[in-house]
């Protein structure tokens, strides 16, 4: 099975009893058996000094605790020995006549080396300095521990040579300096740190301490697994948590604190995403300090992605939370309407033209050109707002339109496009009746030269409806809806656009232009350039041909923001909308995306400047550059064997 590049990381805290390390090694095995075996984990990191206990105080001084470390080190080799995980644990090592702070990394009976901590916390309730040196201390590269000898160094990676995992060690403090280890293990290659801590809790600190993990990791472009000193370990005027944290690329995929046993925090992050966007964010490597780094290798694999430990969101453009979506949708309205406002104060212009159909994006953007005329100080009245009926218009959304120009404020016209659509019709010789993509064309062109005269005759400027779904299926018309003077929508999805409409019909009005504005939110999504039925209700539908702009979104974000191979995101497809479609209807309409998305790209190779609001933009001047000819087989052969 194809594994996506997905590993499943645990961060384990285990019942710790302060200085009895046989006991601490026996729970600590049985908690790597159960990661590895039941839940399958790939890599499982404990917390700091584990073995030991992180609270023994002067006890580190003692002889006994620190032999007894390493003969409970070689407990947890024999009974691990069979688990393909890549282990990591806590312990004192002695070397160079100095004691340190040590991450031990083992695999399949095999201690693949130990990285000693590089500072050292002196301050509050830390006095580690009393017992342990800074790696900047230590002397060799090498050290023999249980039998072995192994890498002994602060600049180790680990890597796998089955998959693209490399593995970077940060031990608790390191993380909180200023310029953490890991932000050099990531330069060179690491994509997963792991960081073993003992962070005691105190008001507030638990979100610094989550901040601090999720910050780096979007910094570091990494997945980062962070695990403390559990309840256990609570001792004297500071409690422990067993704060457990799995963060990738500036998300938190999985987080726990204050379990009261042992506890397994499992979370599968993604690799390829994690290659992929330091590949196109190039200014990750802009500069390197040359650091020798030893490399340790191990064969793991990738995990199973039958079961994936990890959410994925059918909504990527659309956030979940309702707080979250309504301040999105302020921040999307505010920056749309700024762009227009700029371009309208700096080309001096007065007056802005836009077609108003009743549907969801000519709405946005009137909402759009009403805030953008507001920062302007300008009339309402300075929006010529122009309803065009067609022969494909229905009264629910003509009236739907008129309410909203006329309870705006701002200047309606209405011209009808029949007559002129006739004459033309007639004039390159097509019957009326035959109603083929001609018959459809030709509509949004009369509309759109409409507009573009009006704009001329009022020294104006057209206002684009389109949005970002529509220019990646090339759902719109070459030369007709296609074309404006500038384009508020054209990089807000399809299944944004009604979120932002109804917020601003709940917070923003009320009345009749909220009542008009959630008739629209609930209208289906049609070009309405087809007859309507025999009830007047509308006949054409958009996702009929296209397909669900729910998956086409799904699909554009995850090939854009991601780039994913199309097998990834039909898999993907298939867990986040599991339940509101079949497996067919998934696969049908990514080979029809693919399709749509290669043969339009010459609409977008010419498209009006329009504002970026999020992180996937189709412009031709920034974000996609993509040859108008290029072939689509190869991605359509990657889904011809798949169901």
């Amino acid at each position: 099975m194809n594994s996506f590049e997905y590993l499943r990381v645990a961060a384990a805290v285990p019942v710790v009893a302060v200085a009895d390390t046989e006991r601490n090694a026996a729970e600590i095995a049985a908690i790597a058996k159960k990661a590895a075996v039941e839940n399958k984990a790939g890599v499982i990191l404990f917390p700091e000094l584990c073995i030991t206990g992180y609270t023994c105080g002067d006890l580190f001084n003692q002889k006994a605790l620190i032999d007894g470390a390493e003969q409970s080190l070689r407990q947890i080799l024999d009974e691990t020995a069979n688990l393909n995980a890549v282990i990591a644990v806590g312990m004192p090592i002695k070397a160079d006549n100095q004691l340190f702070n040590c991450a031990v990394l083992i695999n399949r009976g095999k201690i693949l080396g130990a990285v000693p901590k590089t500072y050292i916390p002196n301050y509050n309730e830390f006095y580690e300095k009393r017992w342990f040196a800074s790696s900047v201390s230590r002397i060799r590269n090498r050290i023999n521990l249980c039998g072995q000898e192994i890498p002994f160094n602060e600049n180790i990676l680990f890597c796998d040579r089955l998959s693209a995992l490399c593995i970077g060690i940060d031990v608790c403090e390191d993380l909180w300096v200023n310029i953490p280890p890991s932000s050099y293990h990531t330069l060179y290659g690491a994509n997963l740190i792991l960081n073993m801590s003992a962070s005691n809790e105190t008001i507030d600190k638990s979100d610094y301490r989550r901040d601090l993990v999720r910050v780096q990791s979007a910094k570091c472009i990494t997945a980062y697994a962070y695990a403390s000193a559990g309840q256990t370990e609570s001792t004297t005027d500071v409690v422990f948590s067993g704060h457990a944290i799995i963060a990738e690329n500036g998300a938190v995929l999985m987080e726990d604190r204050f379990s009261p046993n042992s506890s397994i925090a499992l979370a599968d992050v993604d690799l390829e995403k994690l290659t992929n966007d330091r590949i196109k964010f190039n200014t990750y490597m802009t500069k390197n300090n040359k650091i020798d780094y030893e490399h340790v290798y191990f064969d793991l694999g990738f995990s199973d992605n039958e079961d994936l430990e990890r959410y994925v969101d059918s909504r990527p453009f659309v956030p979940s939370n309702q707080d979250k979506r309504d301040k999105r949708c302020k921040e999307i309205l505010s920056i749309q309407s700024t762009g227009l406002y700029q371009r309208m104060r700096k080309i001096a212009a007065k007056k802005a033209v836009l077609g108003i159909s009743g549907g969801l994006d000519s709405t946005l953007a009137l909402i759009v050109t009403v805030e953008a005329f507001k920062k302007l100080g300008l009339p309402l009245s300075g929006i010529i707002a122009v309803t065009m009926p067609g022969f494909g218009t229905t009264d629910r959304t003509y009236n739907n339109a008129v309410t909203l120009m006329r309870e705006l404020g701002v200047t309606l016209k209405e011209i009808s496009i029949k007559d002129a659509c006739l004459q033309h019709f007639k004039d390159i010789g097509h019957a009326e009746e035959i109603h083929d993509i001609t018959y459809e064309n030709s509509q949004a062109r009369e509309r759109t030269q409409i507009l573009m005269d009006l704009a001329n005759k009022e020294n104006g400027i057209v206002v684009g409806t389109g949005d970002l779904s529509e220019l990646a299926l090339g759902w719109c018309t070459y030369n007709g809806d296609h074309m404006s003077m500038y384009g508020v929508n054209s990089s807000i999805p399809k299944t944004l656009v009604r979120y932002i409409v109804r917020w601003y019909a709940d917070e923003e009005t009320k009345g009749d232009i909220k009542t008009a504005l959630l008739d629209v939110c609930e209208t289906p999504v049609s070009p309405e350039l087809l007859p309507p039925d025999k009830e007047g209700n509308i006949a054409q539908f958009t996702e009929k041909t296209v397909g669900s702009y729910d998956l086409n979104d799904f699909f554009l974000y995850n090939m854009m923001r991601n780039g994913y191979e199309p097998e990834k995101i039909y898999f993907l497809a298939k867990k986040a909308f599991d339940g509101e479609f079949s497996d067919e209807v998934i696969l049908e309409t990514l080979k029809k995306f693919y399709k749509r998305f290669f043969t339009q790209q010459f609409k977008r190779s010419c498209m009006p400047d329009g504002v970026k609001v999020g992180s996937v933009s189709l412009s031709p001047r920034g974000d996609w550059r993509m040859p108008s000819d290029a072939s689509y087989s190869l991605w359509l052969k990657r889904l011809e064997n798949l169901k």
